[in-house]
């Protein structure tokens, strides 16, 4: 395809036609989503039983028939509706060389065990060629064989997905429609262009027998029912889904294997053999050009936003072709978004620290009580497929022109690395913000406690322009009203998350739930990173007050600042890849031309900036818009200031010595969400959304890989990893034992404190220096007394603090150099 620009790709998308995937005879074309037939479609298409007895036979009879379209015979793939169909699979993966020779090994290497340490005979111990010695051996090494092979068997049973019924699948397909789109009753809508050209590329895979990988974004356990759907009613073969074996309780497991779901577990830990037989599985499936759908991302977004990706499965799926035992593959990104999640509010619950409740039918089938509510629709977007066979002709090219060459293991781990982050932003690119998320993030980046009908219209309105403006893409509104697409809105949010208030000359709107409007907002962060990193750097001068000379900032230090947030946030955002330098200048020149910054430069050299401010257009309009960007990232500011406060709690009780000073990681997580609250609740800490496992757990991440605290993982999973603060990071007590605001880790949340919200209670500096100070150290005391590891700490801590020495030789976050 000709090369365009993101946002001209962007604009063609968005106008072309949406296909909604309901339960009629056919796929309903129409010019956008949003239209009042197009809804009645998808609700009226479903015949239920009580109202329409006889339309409901009929709608069953022509699925388990297979009449017209439902028949699947003409599917764009191949073959895998056939009786036997596992049986073959698994005969396949029972062959496959690299797991035959991993059998031998293992036995060969449990022979020689046994014969060192006796078992085979003394004869055979000690080396004497005796006749009948080999013999034994080899006996043993068979029969190891055969045990093996049948593991193997067993473990490949339970694994392989077991598609080989198209009445059974006719079933699926129709119960699935019939629930999803009970649930969603605006349905699943995709792209016309975007089906088009992915059914143009599995034709021509299908005839070079190559699969597609479909690496969809994950929030939802709706997303693969979503993909699933389409594929089966656009003619495409269902993919393989890779699919944690959590979800494999009894009933639903059996029902989701025979629907497309392969089995793998959480933790593959050091089992070799397992290992291998995922890696021979995978290969099998892609040699033979069958589908395959793989979570990027692993498990499910509990925030909103696109997690890190995970590179366990995306690296045998790399391996594959990588080595050459498969020729190719298509790799497809795609997104999926929803008006709303099902799951959200037990997301919420995770977030606080509840634990997560382990998969079984009773919560499946009431979960699925709330399949009656409406919950608007979802919408399904796919990248432009190509291939991972060039893409690693590419990045091995340029490893090549590297001025110092790459081994092996670290072509392999950039590889990796950048075909995730790649995929993600393939993500990003195609994404459709739902308008959910735009009255969310509306809702959550106003300064006052509520917003009248009139000014909600109004930045959404703005909302969607400045997203098409970034090369985003907004849902179809079919030329309706704004005012009727932010009804719907809130029709489908709901009272528990916006509230309204009686009584008003204006109908007045409020943020009731705002953890968990947060996940809305989070899906549209994405698109003002830059910005809003930015407006964070900038806050520092204009938080200051004073005239508007005394809030500007100078570029150097806005420039650090940046930095110095990049660096921080580089496991919670995908960042443009052209550099500090480049993605700094075109965000400048952004916020420039939309009049929302004024910039001076050099007098002698237009080129060189010297300082930045508000400009006064942006100050005239009290500065909504450059709020709008700062509201975004607070939140994660606080986080990131709320994990550095929490790193006081580890400074060891008077008379201990460091080394000796492990704690439980779980029990210092959990305790760092208590002080997070407390902090909420007395008022220095704006946003509860911050009291946030997984983005605390993201931020401890980025303390451990920057050598600020020390972590100690045991191979035993029943041993809880440990932490310690690295003894550079250490603050000091002073003469009463209370820990001083000095020192690296203090000056290190004093920069990132820099850029969050100000709030009253945190204008006097030194009340409030001293109010969290002794907070933290309160909790730290009562940390310490019920969870100090020092007796229980092992080798395996060494260990974890040399690496971190190492590494601290090489980064350094308090003083970074980082790029966006």
């Amino acid at each position: 395809m000709p090369s365009t620009s993101k946002s001209h790709r962007s604009s063609a998308a968005e106008q072309a036609p949406d296909l909604s995937i309901t339960a009629d005879d056919e796929v309903h074309l129409h010019a956008a989503g949003y239209n009042e037939s197009s809804e009645r479609e998808v609700i009226n298409s479903m015949a239920r039983f009580r109202s329409s007895p006889l339309d409901f036979i009929r709608e069953v009879s022509l699925h388990v028939s297979g009449t017209g379209w439902r028949s699947y015979d003409d599917v764009i793939g191949q073959p895998i509706f056939y009786n036997g169909f596992s049986e073959n699979m698994k005969s396949m993966v029972l062959k496959n060389p690299m797991l035959v020779k991993k059998v031998r090994d293992l036995a060969d290497w449990r022979v020689q065990v046994e014969a060192k340490e006796g078992l085979l005979g003394e004869e055979v111990m000690n080396g004497q060629a005796r006749a009948g010695n080999s013999d034994k051996k080899r006996k043993r090494r068979i029969q190891i064989e055969e045990s093996l092979l049948e593991v193997c068997e067993t473990m490949t049973d339970n694994m392989i997905c077991k598609m080989e019924s198209k009445r059974f699948i006719r079933g699926a397909y129709y119960l699935a429609t019939q629930l999803l789109t009970r649930a969603y009753h605006q349905g699943v809508h995709v792209s016309s262009e975007e089906v088009l050209r992915l059914r143009a590329v599995a034709a021509k895979a299908a005839k070079a027998k190559q699969a597609i990988i479909f690496l969809p974004c994950h929030r939802s356990h709706v997303d693969y029912v979503s993909l699933q759907i389409i594929c089966y009613r656009l003619g495409l073969a269902l993919p393989t889904v890779v699919a944690g074996d959590n979800l494999n309780f009894p009933v639903v497991g059996a029902f989701l294997q025979h629907a497309g779901a392969m089995w793998i577990r959480r933790s593959f830990g050091d089992d070799q053999l397992y290992q291998t037989l995922v890696q021979a599985y995978i290969d099998t499936l892609l040699q033979n050009g069958f589908n395959l759908e793989c979570f990027v991302e692993g498990g499910r977004s509990r925030t909103g936003k696109l997690l890190p990706p995970k590179f366990g499965i995306l690296s045998y799926m790399l391996d594959s072709i990588a080595s050459g035992r498969v020729a190719d593959a298509i790799i497809c990104p795609v997104s999926t978004q929803y008006d709303k999640v099902i799951e959200v509010e037990s997301y919420i619950s995770e977030l606080l620290g509840q634990p997560k409740p382990k998969e079984n039918l009773k919560d499946f089938l009431s979960s699925s009580s709330i399949l009656s509510l409406k919950l608007g629709r979802v919408d399904v977007r796919f990248h432009e497929p190509w291939s991972l066979r060039k893409f690693i002709d590419e990045q091995q090219g340029r490893f090549s022109r590297l001025p110092r060459q790459l081994d092996f293991k670290d072509q392999r781990a950039r590889l990796l690395r950048t075909l995730g982050f790649k995929v993600l932003s393939d993500i990003n690119d195609v994404s459709v913000v739902m308008p959910t998320a735009l009255v969310g993030t509306v809702l959550l980046t106003l300064r006052g406690r509520g917003v009248g009908k009139s000014e909600l219209i109004r930045r959404v309105e703005w909302l969607s322009e400045r997203v098409r403006a970034q090369g985003g893409r907004v849902a179809h509104f079919a030329g309706l009203p704004t005012s009727v697409v932010v009804e719907r809105a809130l029709e489908v949010l709901g009272p528990g998350l916006v509230g309204l208030v009686p009584g008003l000359p204006e109908d007045t709107f409020y943020a009731v739930d705002r953890f968990q409007l947060s996940f809305y907002r989070n899906m549209t962060i994405h698109l003002f990173i830059l910005q809003s990193l930015v407006s964070a750097a900038l806050y520092t001068s204009v938080k200051q007050g004073g005239s508007p000379s005394q809030q500007r900032i100078s570029f150097t230090a806005l420039r650090d600042q940046v930095s110095f947030l990049s660096q921080l946030f580089r496991g919670e955002f995908i960042f443009p890849t052209e550099g500090l330098e480049q993605n700094l200048s075109k965000t400048l020149a952004t916020l420039e031309m939309e009049n929302i910054i004024k910039v001076t430069r050099d007098p002698n050299n237009s080129e060189i900036v010297e300082w930045v401010e508000l400009s006064d257009q942006e100050r005239a309009q009290g500065r909504e818009n450059f709020d709008f960007y700062c509201f975004l990232i607070w939140p994660f500011i606080e986080a990131a200031w709320l994990g550095a406060i929490s790193l006081l709690m580890l400074t060891p009780p008077v008379g201990r010595k460091a080394e000796d000073s492990w704690l439980p990681m779980k029990n210092v997580q959990d305790v760092a969400q208590v002080l997070g609250k407390t902090l909420y609740h007395q008022g220095d800490l704006s946003y509860f959304e911050a009291v946030n496992k997984e983005t605390l757990k993201n931020t401890y991440q980025r303390f451990e890989e920057d050598g600020m605290i020390l972590v100690a993982k045991s191979k035993d999973k029943k041993t809880p990893a440990t932490i310690r603060l690295a003894d550079e990071w250490l603050p000091s007590r002073d003469a009463k034992g209370c820990v001083k605001a000095e020192g690296p880790l203090w000056a290190f949340a004093e920069r990132i404190s820099i850029s969050r919200r100000e709030g009253k209670n945190r204008r006097d500096g030194a009340t409030v220096q001293t109010r969290v100070l002794s907070l933290a150290d309160r909790v730290g005391t009562e940390l310490w007394e019920g969870g100090n590891m020092t007796a229980t700490r092992d080798k395996e801590a060494e260990s974890a603090a040399a690496k971190a020495k190492k590494r601290r030789g090489k980064t350094k976050l308090a003083v970074p150099a980082s790029r966006l």
